[in-house]
């Protein structure tokens, strides 16, 4: 038997914001699952398996909640799979429901990942010392800082690229409800007149800290039939270690081969031209254009000039994050799976107001760890063999 069609049938998400005190990790999830299953049209007993998407467990303090998250996700009796790849884990949790599904091993499997920051600390979290492992130090953004200097010195990049992100993502997220950052005035002047954190990264270049879960529905081709489904056209992980003698941190290896391998599968080959939407995963603005060189939009050192023109805004040739991203909402372990589910609302047409006219296939993309771990896939309104 080879690979059997794959579709999302269904996805939820909660409200992101800095403290959800009125639920317990539990609520969170199930939160975000009802409003899959009920976008799904399935129920409980229709799901045959759950996966669930966790990033590292110092960033609530508890370890291993899949233990005790299994009753709250209608896993008892069915199989449950925890997924663990750093910042990437909520793509990489999709990916792996995907697989059971394009496997033929179950008809039906529900995706959550899940954050719930405001229980911890992730900047402790980053900044502890792991045995046999180098810390951090400073958190993601001291970490990452030294990468996007080393892109602004190789491609040349204006000081103003990173607000240019910044202004245009929080500006998508107003018109997403379920967005943390609300800031329909943000501008590129007060971007650039925030505070600097980390050299050349200002605070309002920088994502919240967000308590929030998300949850998708994937389903073999027979429940996807008569219903509005993203189907499945391909999907791509891949890893290499933190730290190697000539590793490029500022266009990764793992990530070139992950979006090679993804548009071979999904028969893409020009994927400026071929992709409607792009939900890329910016933690930190200046991210957006090193990850449209290193996923193959553009040339090296092209990034920023789409960006600076104007064409990864909402109406522009590659519409970059209309639900307002990372920069908006950061509930860590499901960051990756809602960029999965956004790109998934796109060409099912329902992103309501944030929705990309014309929208027929779309990009979901996560990266982790030191951009060491990396998961994407692309999703369209018809099935692949209708290409």
């Amino acid at each position: 038997m080879g690979k059997q069609l794959a579709a999302v049938v269904g996805t939820g998400q909660t409200r992101h914001t800095s403290k959800r005190k009125d639920v317990s990790m539990a609520g969170l999830c199930r939160e975000a699952v009802d409003e899959a299953l009920a976008d799904s049209g399935l129920d409980w007993p229709d799901i045959d398996a759950v996966v669930l998407g966790k990033a590292p467990d110092l960033f609530e303090g508890v370890m291993m909640p899949e233990l005790y998250l299994a009753d709250a996700l209608g896993a008892t009796g069915k199989p449950l799979l925890r997924v663990h790849t750093a910042g990437s884990v909520g793509g990489s949790t999709g990916n792996v429901a995907a697989s059971l599904v394009q496997s033929g091993a179950h008809k039906r499997v529900l995706a959550v990942a899940f954050e719930k920051q405001s229980e911890s600390n992730a900047m402790w979290a980053l900044s502890i010392l792991p045995p046999f492992s180098m810390p951090v130090g400073a958190g993601a953004g001291g970490y990452f800082a030294p990468h996007v200097r080393s892109y602004i010195r190789r491609s040349g990049a204006p000081d103003h690229i990173g607000a240019v992100v910044a202004a245009k993502d929080r500006r998508n997220g107003s018109r997403n409800p379920y967005a943390h950052l609300q800031q329909p005035d943000i501008t590129v002047d007060s971007v650039l007149a925030s505070q600097m954190l980390w050299d050349p990264i200002r605070y309002d270049e920088t994502c919240p800290s967000s308590d929030g879960a998300c949850a998708v529905v994937i389903g073999d081709e027979s429940t996807a039939a008569g219903r509005p489904a993203a189907w499945i056209h391909a999907t791509a992980m891949r890893t290499e270690p933190t730290t190697f003698a000539g590793r490029d941190q500022v266009d990764p290896q793992a990530g070139r081969d992950a979006a090679a391998r993804l548009w071979r599968e999904a028969g893409i080959t020009d994927p400026l031209s071929d992709v409607d939407v792009a939900e890329i995963y910016v933690p930190f603005s200046w991210f957006e254009p090193m990850w449209l060189e290193n996923l193959g939009f553009t040339a090296e050192g092209g990034g920023w000039k789409l960006t600076d023109a104007g064409e990864t805004g909402p109406d522009g040739r590659l519409p970059v994050n209309p639900s307002g991203g990372v920069l908006s909402s950061n509930p860590i372990g499901a960051s990756g799976l809602l960029r999965f589910a956004e790109a998934a609302m796109q060409v099912s047409g329902k992103a309501g107001d944030h929705q990309v006219d014309g929208a027929r296939t779309a990009l979901g993309h996560a990266y982790g760890g030191g951009s060491q771990y990396f998961s994407m896939w692309v999703v369209g309104s018809n099935r692949p063999e209708e290409r």
